[in-house]
């Protein structure tokens, strides 16, 4: 089944009137989740920084009928430290709970009250209420900023914190999730960031044996922005840039910042937010999902924007 699906009001109505979710305003930065027989979108508001004060969430059963959560699965209202500059949500269950991850505060900017949090709640749709009232990753490490987390969890079970503008951090989880913690060897933050082209957006898959690293690069406001992956047998890498799998086509421009994740059948689809053609309003993002393919030896054939 290959379909898109594109979160932007108006552009959902006129692009695809049977499939689109008809809701206003623009989203970007999309985590796609599975819990249990139920598929979730969580993605940041697409507006002005200093206005973006909450994240919104989708689910589906059947990725084509899709329901918009309320209220809003995370807001400055559910933080004693989180006021504005919402990017790059990340969710993920563990023993029972569900753990969601975000930037807040502008952590380019500034460090100390800016960074990376955790909140949790019961149910994936939350709402989700700050674990701790303070980040998780307050201030630039090695270089990387504070910014776009993405939890991946291991074949054994481990969970690990991946994040960061300009360079890509890596490190183990507290069983509680409250905090980083030192890898088995002793050491604290690892950089995994790629041999070139690496900003922003990490994402992290595993199959078949191998370790996919994927980022976004260029400007996300621009035509150009795209995203590019790696391949490793180790979690940390070397993650030696072998190409791109969403570039900009006939179809739409700057897609990137993308999510991938499987259906009941085990068939991968990429979820991640572009531009419609012609539009250069920075803010003005939509979502789209589509399938993700391998080839024989494990490469990623790019992906067919539809």
């Amino acid at each position: 089944m290959a379909f898109r699906l594109v979160f932007a009001g108006l552009a959902a109505l006129l692009i695809l009137p049977t499939l689109g979710l008809p809701i206003n305003g623009w989203y970007a930065d999309p985590d796609g989740r599975k819990f249990g027989d139920t598929y979730w979108v969580y993605a940041t508001v697409s507006i002005d920084f200093d206005n973006q004060t909450w994240f919104d969430a989708f689910s589906s059963k059947d990725l084509v009928t899709w329901e918009k959560q309320e209220p809003p699965v995370f807001s400055a209202n559910n933080s004693k430290w989180a006021v504005t500059w919402f990017w790059a949500p990340c969710t993920i269950e563990r023993h029972g709970k569900y753990y969601f991850f975000y930037t807040a505060n502008n952590p380019i900017a500034n460090e100390g009250s800016a960074g990376i949090g955790v909140a949790v709640a019961d149910t994936p749709g939350g709402p989700f209420y700050d674990l701790i009232h303070k980040p998780i990753v307050d201030k630039r490490i090695n270089g990387a900023n504070a910014m776009d987390p993405m939890v991946f969890v291991d074949d054994d079970g481990k969970y690990y914190l991946i994040w960061g503008g300009t360079y890509a951090m890596m490190a183990p989880l507290s069983d509680d999730m409250k905090s980083i913690v030192l890898w088995d060897d002793g050491s604290e933050v690892k950089e995994i960031t790629p041999n070139e082209g690496f900003v922003e957006g990490s994402f992290m898959l595993k199959r078949k044996g191998i370790y996919y690293f994927m980022w976004s690069e260029g400007e996300y406001g621009t035509p150009d922005y795209r995203v590019a992956y790696a391949m490793s047998r180790s979690i940390t890498g070397p993650f030696n840039r072998i190409g791109l799998i969403l570039a900009k086509n006939n179809v739409a421009d700057g897609p990137g910042h993308n999510s991938i994740f499987k259906d009941d059948d085990g068939e991968y689809y990429i979820v991640y937010h572009r531009r419609i053609i012609g539009d250069s309003a920075a803010n003005d993002r939509v979502v789209a999902i589509d399938r993700v393919f391998f080839n024989c030896d494990g490469t990623i054939k790019p992906v067919v924007l539809t």
